[in-house]
């Protein structure tokens, strides 16, 4: 047996409370590195833990400070008080204002914000209504509008297991290429998640999220927008990626190939090479000082 004791990963976790919207909120946050902040949303139905890989990463924890957090009823944060009593759903007012408060609560300067799936539609959001907050905003599987493709009654039904329908529902986003080890992480998320919450995050996915028509009227040259789709994402697939650049003039556009909808947690090592060039874009323009220090 070794004496050198435990290896640490480098992402500290903690909890703090916050009061929104008139509710107190124990939310549990991880972060690792320094420098820019660089502020991740989940996917639905899951928590920040889907961005380990990123916080262990030196090559980028070294120009930037990675937060992950979990939203309230997600993960290790808990619902708030008297939520027995209630149905979870997820709005796009209450979203946007969270991830801003959370942000406030943190003391971010300007922090770059990427979120995945609906972490990549509120973070379009953002941009559209408060673009002077944010230095960038990365939109992972991401799209002003999409299309229902199954049923969520099945999401919380007492004589079905959540947990495991959630996990089966995504299992199919996820590319074939995708390391088992990785795809198996990314399903557990999704199969410990609180009943009826991945129902509630796709109400706002699916629902109330939409705004292609409004979409046009984001202004790149005030929040930079960057999109990455993996090619096997059948929810947000390729064509509404593409679609939702095309409407946002100025925004970047990156489908990545052999990836599916989970990119940062299924295929980390992949990933990377997606996201370091926009890394160094952002990194380019706070320095001025070209070329990148981020290498592939």
């Amino acid at each position: 047996m070794s004496n050198l004791g435990p290896v640490f990963e480098p992402i500290i976790g903690r909890y703090f409370n916050l009061n929104f919207e008139g509710r107190d909120h124990r939310i549990y946050v991880e972060e690792a590195g320094s420098g820019i902040p660089l502020v991740c949303l989940h996917t639905a139905g899951s928590d920040a833990r889907q961005f380990r890989h990123l916080m262990c990463d030196a090559k980028i924890t070294d120009h930037y400070r990675v937060i992950a957090f979990d939203l309230p009823w997600h993960g290790k944060s808990n619902p708030p008080k008297g939520w027995e009593a209630e149905e979870y759903q997820l709005e796009t007012k209450g979203y946007k204002n969270l991830v801003r408060a959370f942000c406030q609560a943190m003391a971010l300067d300007n922090p770059v914000v990427m979120g995945c799936s609906m972490g990549g539609r509120v973070v379009l959001h953002l941009a559209l209504d408060h673009p002077d907050e944010f230095r960038t905003v990365i939109a992972l599987e991401g799209a002003d509008r999409l299309q229902p493709y199954y049923d969520t009654s099945w999401l919380n039904r007492p004589d079905v297991h959540g947990g495991e329908i959630s996990a089966g529902y995504v299992s199919g986003q996820i590319a074939p290429q995708s390391p088992d080890e990785y795809r198996w992480e990314t399903l557990w998320g999704y199969m410990q998640s609180g009943p009826g919450i991945f129902k509630g995050d796709l109400y706002f996915y699916w629902q109330d999220g939409h705004f292609d028509d409004r979409s046009a009227n984001i202004d790149t040259s005030r929040c930079p927008v960057y999109l990455l789709s993996g090619v096997y994402d059948n929810s947000c697939t390729p064509e509404r990626a593409t679609a939702t650049h095309e409407r946002i003039i100025g925004s970047k556009l990156t489908i990545m190939k052999e990836m599916g909808h989970f990119p940062m947690s299924e295929n980390p090592n992949l990933f990377r090479t997606h996201l370091t060039p926009v890394l160094n874009d952002i990194l380019d323009k706070k320095l001025n000082n070209p070329p990148s220090i981020l290498k592939e």
